[in-house]
């Protein structure tokens, strides 16, 4: 018995569409699922936990959303050491770009998850809380703060309009980063500890971290002004900004990080700094292409 997760209201409607060719998928294959849902982020997870509690031979999780399920998700299956998958449905799917599989054609991925086991997979861990992707500070996070307050645009404009409202009176601050080997006392725009790859829908921040080697990248962007941060941020969607010398990028199992500043990973909204992250070596199950 598998269980099917789905946000309905994921990706704009998006998450519907998608459960509904999975659950499809699935029927044509005689294999079993339970569809799991709620009309809100807390009543999902907790049907979930009901599910798993009353279900503990269940084969896995196939979740049906993007990087915001998959942060919902982690909390519950973890303890229970269930395999779990995510069938990109979301607006960034980021999780699932780290894993390798393809955006809109699930079948590759359907079939891997049903006929072979799965891959032990690192996740971050950051004061009790699991996260997939990459944990963020600095500019990106406080253009998130503004994106959750934006009813328009809708979808991923929603992001690059709070870029254009937020970057002309943004700041650098100072942080206090502690590694494993040492501490960086420096200014910066952004922190990047990354778990994955990508975030923002494909910006390969830290276009070399891998969820299998059991530490994070550490992505720090020092000091640029705001004419060269314009002129250097498409290349993140191709990950050539890290050979700008602004960027640093540094390897480290645990990550503590100071500074009057908000932390988001996933692009959930963790909390005021300092927090103190750690990279878990197969912490879960998972399927990679």
């Amino acid at each position: 018995m598998w269980a099917l997760v789905i946000n309905p209201v994921s990706g704009q409607g998006k998450g519907t569409t998608v459960g509904t060719y999975v659950a499809g998928w699935l029927t044509q294959r005689k294999i079993t699922y339970t569809i799991i849902t709620g009309n809100s982020a807390i009543a999902l997870t907790d049907h979930l936990a009901s599910f798993i509690d009353k279900n503990p031979q269940c084969e896995g999780v196939i979740a049906i959303g993007g990087d915001g399920l998959l942060h919902l998700i982690l909390q519950r299956v973890v303890s229970s050491q269930i395999p779990f998958a995510i069938i990109p449905a979301g607006t960034g799917n980021d999780f699932v770009r780290t894993l390798g599989w393809d955006l809109e054609n699930f079948d590759a991925q359907l079939e891997a998850i049903t006929s072979t086991q799965p891959t032990s997979i690192d996740l971050g861990l950051v004061d009790g809380e699991w996260f997939g992707a990459i944990l963020s500070t600095g500019f990106d996070s406080i253009v998130n703060e503004r994106a959750n307050t934006m009813n328009w645009p809708k979808g991923p404009m929603k992001y690059n309009a709070a870029i254009a409202i937020e970057l002309p009176r943004f700041k650098p601050r100072h942080y206090e980063i502690t590694l494993d080997d040492r501490t960086i006392s420096t200014e910066a725009m952004l922190i990047a500890v990354s778990n994955g790859r990508s975030y923002g829908g494909g910006m390969l921040v830290c276009p070399n971290a891998s969820i299998t080697d059991g530490v994070f990248d550490v992505m720090v962007l020092h000091p640029i002004s705001k004419y060269e941060f314009i002129k250097v941020f498409p290349r993140v969607f191709a990950g050539t900004h890290i050979t700008h010398p602004a960027v640093e990028i540094v390897r480290s199992r645990s990550v503590r990080i100071e500074s009057k500043a908000v932390a988001y990973a996933d692009g959930e909204r963790i909390g005021q700094l300092p927090v103190v992250a750690e990279c878990i070596q197969g912490a879960i199950k998972s399927w990679i292409a």
